[in-house]
């Protein structure tokens, strides 16, 4: 098989045998994407913050207890 024929076949395939989604399921699922990424960052956000937050705090009472 050659490259060509490769070539040839991904296309055919891609514009006849593919079903491509529909523009309201289009639009359904960016929003499902959208409002789960937002959710997943500010999950993040928080996590990040309180590990912060607690790190900072245990640091900051080992250098009290030392001075």
């Amino acid at each position: 098989m050659s490259l060509v024929d490769f070539i040839k076949g991904s296309y055919t395939e891609f514009k006849d045998k593919v079903e491509w989604p529909k523009w309201p399921e289009l639009q359904s699922s960016t929003v499902v994407v959208t409002i789960a990424t937002i959710i997943l960052a500010l999950f993040t956000f928080g996590v990040d913050s309180l590990f912060s937050k607690s790190i900072a705090n245990l640091l900051s009472l080992f250098i009290n207890l030392f001075n």
